[in-house]
């Protein structure tokens, strides 16, 4: 099930809430601890229960006491489910900063000498677990490879300009991997390199498939980072 970052941001929060209250929650409740109105709690409440992720009761006023029946909501089962499989999709965001900071710094400091990088991140690739942390080291690493060939590639006529492909949008992500079977017929090419990064091509389609759109944006920023450093 996928959620906008709003939603499962407003999900996690009520979670945390309810857990720390032990009972169900009243809209009013929510509102004044996520800070916002009480109609966007309660809608946004309405809305995670059309889709099975919160339920909601109404609770009857005390015999003989004043008042109106209230509506509060508590989680289900599904909430915990989906906000476990959100998070392995959502990775730790500080861990992928700090990949991407020290991506972008190796590549300002070596000034265009990047065999010994693109070594380094070929034997990083498959011992990556987080989806986006594997898809932002393929990029770097195909991006280095293109760049040790661009002359010849120009030559043989097997891209003119990567921003035809859709690069670095998201169209030009899902084409990459076409790109890197693209370098098995250049001669210069490293055999061992591009063997190693044909390898990797369908875990890389299977990890950029299960992202959001959210984060494919952060990675087509990404991409376009690497780009501009190495001169492409």
């Amino acid at each position: 099930m996928k959620l906008t970052g709003r939603q499962k941001d407003f999900l996690s929060k009520f979670l945390d809430l309810y857990r720390e209250a032990d009972r169900p929650l009243h809209y009013a409740v929510l509102a004044d601890r996520v800070g916002v109105t009480k109609i966007t709690a309660y809608d946004m409440l309405r809305l995670l229960e059309e889709r099975g992720l919160v339920a909601s009761e109404y609770i009857l006023p005390k015999e003989g006491g004043p008042g109106r029946s209230s509506i509060v909501f508590y989680p289900t089962g599904k909430a915990a489910k989906v906000m476990a499989q959100q998070a392995g999709e959502d990775w730790d965001k500080k861990e992928w900063e700090r990949v991407r900071e020290r991506i972008l710094q190796a590549l300002d400091e070596r000034k265009g000498a990047y065999q010994n990088l693109l070594d380094e991140i070929l034997l990083r690739i498959p011992k990556r677990k987080s989806p986006m942390l594997y898809v932002t080291e393929m990029i770097t690493a195909i991006f280095l490879q293109l760049h040790q060939l661009r002359d010849d590639l120009k030559v043989n006529g097997i891209f003119p300009d990567l921003h035809l492909v859709g690069l670095p949008d998201e169209l030009g992500l899902n084409a990459l991997p076409g790109l890197t079977l693209g370098l098995t017929l250049v001669e210069k090419a490293n055999r061992r390199v591009t063997t190693l990064l044909l390898s990797y091509t369908q875990k890389y389609q299977d990890s950029l498939a299960r992202l959001s759109a959210e984060n494919k944006k952060r990675l087509s920023d990404f991409a376009q980072e690497v780009m501009k450093i190495v001169g492409m």
